[in-house]
């Protein structure tokens, strides 16, 4: 198969953490592309249509008001004069692919951050409503990071779902938001999918950021059975960039996992999720590089890996990688507005 080159395919990319870094590191630029790789300027030469933005934070004190300050920065970089565009809309998805600007759309990585461990579950379904207010949409809510908070258990951990996370999952019914797997226990996971099922509940399911842990084996990446009810629900998965959960030291792991989902049944499904954040503060030597040379930054990444994959897919198939899967997902989960 030789597929004529992705010239400038648009990039849907399901998450970064632009926010974190913008309000979390003292002297931080949006433009920086040295300190991260979805700088603006990345975001532009990437051909990047529409950027995903978290809003992370841990399970400790103070979440909310970290949480709250990084919503306030995605209503700045929506109403400043700059290349984003907020995108809350079906129409404002399509117009953000034809234009010369790079489209936004928050969401949560972490319920923390809207509701701390000792308050009261309704006051953080208060605080939901403020974030959703400042930021126009929310694509997605992880319940947990990598431990385990008052929803359920993080990645790090084997427990599963909690009173409150089935709270919280009975009050996204309806809402057009997404739950993200990324960052969950499989036991948490799998108990999310059965109070879904159980309920009746009206919820989309995606795993934004994540790989597939029969090619590297790691609580971040998916298991085989995770996947196929992702696939079966017609969700989405995000091919995470960063080393860490790709391989030790195949810089063409990521073709392979890319390559896997087309294989088993991903096609569908399988988008972008880079995982872009600010390194420079890390200290546990084992996770450096965080990226392998080719994927350190969205200036280069999206066009180098679709043009290696012209070999192995069609160009109907890049498209989707590209932006069509997110897309077709997006319009059908907004579509009755």
């Amino acid at each position: 198969m030789n597929t004529p080159a992705p010239a400038n395919l648009p990039i849907i990319d399901l998450h970064c953490d632009l926010l974190v870094y913008l309000t979390d590191v003292p002297g931080s630029l949006q433009d920086n592309v040295e300190e991260i790789g979805c700088a603006l300027p990345a975001l532009t030469q990437g051909n990047v249509k529409l950027q995903v933005m978290a809003i992370y934070c841990p399970s400790k004190p103070g979440s909310t008001n970290y949480a709250k300050k990084q919503s306030e920065a995605f209503k700045l970089l929506a109403e400043a004069d700059n290349c984003l565009t907020s995108v809350t809309s079906v129409q404002e998805l399509e117009q953000a692919l034809q234009a010369d600007t790079t489209g936004m759309i928050a969401a949560i990585e972490n319920a923390s951050g809207f509701c701390e461990e000792d308050e009261p579950l309704e006051d953080g379904f208060k605080k939901l409503e403020k974030i959703i207010e400042d930021t126009g949409r929310l694509l997605y809510i992880s319940m947990t990071h990598s431990l385990a908070n008052r929803f359920g258990g993080g990645n790090s951990t084997t427990q599963g779902i909690t009173r409150d996370g089935k709270m919280l999952l009975d009050y996204m019914h309806g809402r057009k938001i997404a739950i993200d797997m990324s960052h969950t226990s499989d036991a948490l996971a799998f108990d999310i999918l059965e109070h879904i099922d159980k309920e009746r509940l009206d919820i989309p399911v995606i795993a934004s950021h994540s790989n597939f842990r029969a090619l590297w084996q790691h609580e971040r990446n998916l298991p085989d059975e995770l996947a196929q009810e992702i696939i079966r629900r017609q969700g989405l998965i995000g091919i995470n960039f960063l080393r860490h959960f790709l391989h030790n030291d195949n810089p063409d792991a990521i073709l392979d996992h890319i390559m896997y989902g087309f294989k088993n049944g991903a096609e569908n499904v399988i988008s972008f999720g880079a995982d872009y954040f600010y390194t420079a503060d890390e200290k546990d030597a084992s996770r450096l590089p965080f990226y392998f040379p080719d994927l350190v930054n969205a200036g280069i990444s999206y066009h180098y890996i679709l043009n290696r994959l012209r070999e192995q897919l069609s160009q109907q198939q890049l498209q989707q990688l590209a932006f069509r899967n997110a897309k077709q997902f997006l319009e059908r989960i907004w579509r009755v507005e």
